[in-house]
């Protein structure tokens, strides 16, 4: 995972997953699992330099145009690439294009003599609007995923093989980002798979076992989630407005991670 000097480059690629949403605030920062990732990296190592590309409501082909060629300059040693959920949400899906774009991510990224780490989406941990369709596109898509990441020597964390990934605690009141917690859970499995110093598979330990909610809470959450996220998420579908729209990369240069 390192280059000719010798330095461990991270660069990381992808949606508002990756640039770390619901872990922390537009105020205070983003933290989310892929800067967690890099702090797990500068633990045994101060030189780590990190830049996080990702960018909230791209689908894979925005990420491919948009994020690949940057990430390539910059040269990384370890890069991370993470899209698709986007594309899944929209009308018009089809698993193979979308896969395709995440495999010419790979291939570009490999033939940079660079380790690359993607994964597979979980099973979805809430109840939402049309589950048994974005549940079946998921499951096409992790298909592809795992067929490019195996043809261009990816690392994969296959979420949706592991339960503890579709623990509902683990995911925040937007039924589509991880938390504070999961993004930890996410930052742990990556490292792991890895391989740096220390990581150990203890991310995939089940949480404590959880009782069913009373009716009048499930409800209540239906209704905070349903105004709070679904609608305005529908309204900027029927303007063609994307969440991601003016916002660019937060770490768009790599800086050491040790200066944060």
């Amino acid at each position: 995972m390192e280059n000719q000097e010798g330095q461990l480059r991270y660069v990381a690629l992808g949606d508002s997953q990756t640039e770390g949403l619901n872990d922390g605030d537009d105020m205070a920062g983003f933290r989310g699992w892929a800067d967690r990732l890099a702090e797990h990296m500068a633990e045994s190592d101060d030189t780590v330099v990190y830049a996080n590309l990702a960018v909230r409501g791209r689908k894979a082909a925005e990420v491919r145009a948009e994020q690949l060629p940057a990430a390539v300059a910059l040269r990384p040693t370890v890069a991370s690439v993470a899209a698709g959920v986007n594309d899944i949400l929209r009308p018009h899906f089809d698993a193979r294009t979308v896969a395709g774009e995440l495999g010419t991510m790979f291939g570009a990224l490999r033939a940079a003599d660079c380790t690359v780490i993607t994964m597979t989406f979980p099973r979805l941990a809430h109840p939402v609007p049309g589950r048994a369709i974005i549940a079946k596109r998921m499951t096409e898509l992790n298909a592809e995923i795992r067929t490019a990441a195996e043809e261009f020597g990816v690392i994969v964390i296959d979420l949706e093989k592991h339960d503890v990934a579709s623990d509902s605690r683990l995911w925040s009141w937007d039924r589509l980002h991880l938390n504070e917690k999961g993004h930890a859970r996410l930052a742990a499995a990556a490292a792991f798979a890895l391989g740096l110093p220390g990581a150990t598979d203890a991310w995939d330990r089940p949480l404590a076992p959880l009782g069913r909610p009373h009716l009048v809470s499930r409800v209540r959450g239906d209704l905070y989630w349903a105004g709070m996220f679904l609608a305005p998420w529908l309204t900027r579908r029927v303007r063609r407005r994307s969440s991601g729209d003016s916002r660019t990369a937060k770490r768009p240069e790599l800086t050491s991670v040790r200066e944060w």
